[in-house]
């Protein structure tokens, strides 16, 4: 197990600095850091509190020098008569997530959910495992503390990993891609170009390739964690068949919205203090939630935006509402936070919404615009998505296997043709498109 661990962390190391030379020095000193407080903390009874007070704030501060300094000092010199210097300094690629697991390993440790780890191999493993090292799932400790110590990877786990990791490839290339095409153009114009054809394609067309783009990488990293051994939870769960936000957040970036609960929301409170409280400490996790995703005011509003329907939904029995009423609602609710999540400004995000429900103008230069974006390619990905992003294939799958025998070994057998099949698909597009990183690398 030793030199399988050796091998995957050095393996990691280098994927790591392919793309961010200087900053795999970064990740392995946080590495470093939170195993020396993980070594404090499974040493000492008094002060237990200080140790890990000093590891919160040591690693979220290295958070907010590289990913909010240029936010704070552009809002600092907004709001006060002052000019003070931005730092900018350039992002390491997936510091949200290596920052957040590595809080959660100490946190684990400072609870006593978890036994302080005394090999340093292995808290390095845990905080660069590669497959999902850039842009998650978010892995906690006490879920794979075990599998990093010993772990077995059948002929069969690798098969299913290979299977999982071509669907999410395809999600990625076949669908997201072929979709951010339309809208980095429509989002590229200025929302007076857009008419309510338009502005409707850049918002459900976004919903598409943010899910699917997604998605599609957790597939990946989950496919090939399982090629190694390594069973990383679901990150997602249809989120789009919701028909509450509350529902969404239960179905959407499992793996973020599990962290805030168990090492946020629960110890500010979470429900057990009155109404006004639980709605507070809502309110207050999504509005970190937001901030967590980028050093933009858009990306906060889009959290509060999440926050506050989920305070309404609190207070508003909203569940009684039939299946159909709550779907749309929730479907609207989402689609316009994230046109907010997408625009480069508040502004931005205002003018595409606003046309959304009142461009009406259809002359010739915003219908072509509107319709340049119907391409076959484009009009594919969409219904593709539109049925791919509901539990179709896994309810027939469940019910073949329900019914055992040849149908559902042949259904498995067409599973893995389908998905070597889409492998080659995805490699003769990406052999003459593009290169088109995934969404999430910027968080």
């Amino acid at each position: 197990m030793r030199a399988k661990n050796v091998l995957l962390v050095i393996a990691s190391l280098i994927f790591y600095a392919y793309g961010e030379p200087v900053y795999v020095l970064l990740m392995i000193a946080s590495s470093l850091m939170n195993y020396a407080a993980g070594v404090v903390l499974g040493h000492v009874e008094r002060g237990r509190k200080a140790v890990v007070a000093c590891a919160v704030v040591a690693n979220l501060a290295m958070l907010v020098l590289f990913k909010y300094a240029d936010m704070l000092v552009a809002t600092v010199n907004a709001v006060l008569p002052v000019a003070l210097p931005s730092p900018q300094l350039a992002l390491p690629v997936g510091i949200s997530f290596f920052t957040f697991q590595a809080l959660s390993y100490v946190i684990d440790v400072y609870r006593r959910e978890v036994v302080a780890q005394r090999n340093f191999l292995h808290v390095l493993l845990y905080i660069s495992l590669f497959p999902q090292l850039i842009a998650g799932p978010i892995v906690k400790y006490h879920d794979v503390e075990a599998q990093i110590g010993d772990r077995r990877a059948s002929v069969d786990d690798v098969a299913q990993g290979l299977r999982r990791f071509c669907f999410g490839l395809a999600k990625k290339v076949l669908i997201a891609n072929n979709v951010a095409i339309a809208v980095d153009a429509l989002f590229a114009a200025s929302p007076q170009e857009l008419n309510v054809i338009a502005a409707w394609t850049a918002a459900l067309a976004y919903m598409v390739q943010i899910y699917f783009d997604f998605s599609g990488y957790s597939d990946m990293a989950i496919g090939l964690g399982r090629m190694f051994g390594f069973r990383f939870k679901e990150n997602f769960n249809y989120p789009y068949v919701s028909c509450t936000v509350q529902e969404f957040w239960r179905r959407w970036h499992i793996s973020l919205s599990t962290w805030f609960k168990e090492y946020l929301y629960i110890p500010l409170g979470g429900n057990r203090k009155g109404r006004a409280r639980t709605n507070v400490n809502k309110l207050t996790v999504f509005f970190l939630c937001g901030l967590w995703h980028g050093a933009n005011w858009t990306f906060v509003i889009w959290g509060l935006i999440h926050g506050a329907f989920l305070m309404l939904e609190n207070m508003v029995p909203l569940k009684r509402l039939p299946r159909c009423v709550g779907h749309l609602y929730t479907l609207l609710v989402v689609c316009l936070a994230f046109v907010l999540f997408r625009a480069d400004s508040l502004a931005q995000g205002a003018g595409i919404i606003a046309q959304m429900f009142t461009g009406w103008s259809f002359d010739p230069s915003s219908m072509l615009l509107a319709c340049q974006q119907f391409t076959p390619k484009f009009l594919v990905a969409m219904a593709v998505a539109a049925v791919a992003a509901t539990p179709v294939k896994a309810r027939i799958e469940g019910a073949l296997d329900r019914r055992g025998g040849t149908a559902s070994l042949v259904a498995h057998g067409l599973s893995y043709v389908l998905g070597f099949l889409l492998l080659a698909l995805c490699l003769m597009d990406l052999s003459s498109g593009s290169y088109n990183p995934f969404i999430y690398f910027r968080f």
